[in-house]
């Protein structure tokens, strides 16, 4: 494992130096994820300090959004600070620096908790079109919702096909985009496309989550608007 995580507590706001990389693809991010689970026991508030971060994949990414929802969720917030050139364009391009709000130092993001924090939905656009997002991964979906919500489209994420297609035959939705965890569930998909044939399928492939994410979120931003731009 490539990430080494150093925490201290002030003011009420637990700060944790991540050194190394936060990728999926071994148990960084989910080392990061159960450290942050332990850290926040007692204060909901966190600031990571990303200044000798090497390495930051999709899944990676989706495992901090899905912190930042759950620590929202609790009253709290999490904030980024000294953040390196290459993950600040992660974020613009993904649309999720607003989001984040990543701060110059360890003291301003700290000070930074002394104004209200946004609701998870407060920074999010009007949406134009709905998608479906299905997968067993809970980090990914955390990462495509926000990802296409902060594009412009409304979302609904979950990790059963039924309830997918429920939702679908619900509220017209446009597009359903399958990640990777559903291959081994084909037999499903087939069904969903069956009963669903005016919706459009979107495969994520394997190594999404692995990819860099400052391509492979903008790509599949551009392949939805393609799809959507398309007659059927």
């Amino acid at each position: 494992m490539h990430l080494v995580l150093e925490s201290r507590t002030t003011k009420e706001v637990v700060v944790v130096k991540c050194r190394g990389r936060i990728v999926t693809s071994g148990e960084e991010a989910r080392f990061l994820q159960s450290e942050v689970a332990r850290l926040t026991e007692l204060t909901k508030n966190m600031v990571l300090d990303f200044a000798e971060v090497t390495y930051l994949d999709s899944g990676g990414l989706g495992t901090l959004v899905r912190m930042l929802g759950v620590l929202r969720a609790a009253r709290g917030d999490l904030k980024l600070c000294q953040v390196p050139p290459f993950v600040v364009r992660i974020l613009e391009v993904t649309h999720l620096s607003s989001v984040f709000q990543p701060y110059a130092s360890e003291q301003d993001a700290i000070e930074a908790f002394s104004t209200r924090p946004p609701s998870p939905h407060e920074t999010f656009e009007a949406s134009r079109n709905r998608i479906v997002c299905l997968d067993s991964s809970l980090d990914l979906l955390a990462y495509l919702r926000v990802l296409l919500q902060r594009s412009g489209y409304d979302v609904f994420t979950t990790q059963y096909p039924s309830d997918a297609m429920t939702f679908v035959m619900g509220a017209t939705a446009s597009i359903v985009i399958c990640g990777p965890g559903m291959r081994t569930n084909q037999s499903a998909i087939e069904r969903f496309r069956q009963s669903t044939p005016n919706v459009r399928l979107l495969h994520l492939p394997e190594d999404f989550s692995m990819s860099e994410a400052d391509r492979s979120g903008p790509d599949l931003v551009n392949q939805v608007r393609s799809l959507l731009a398309s007659p059927k």
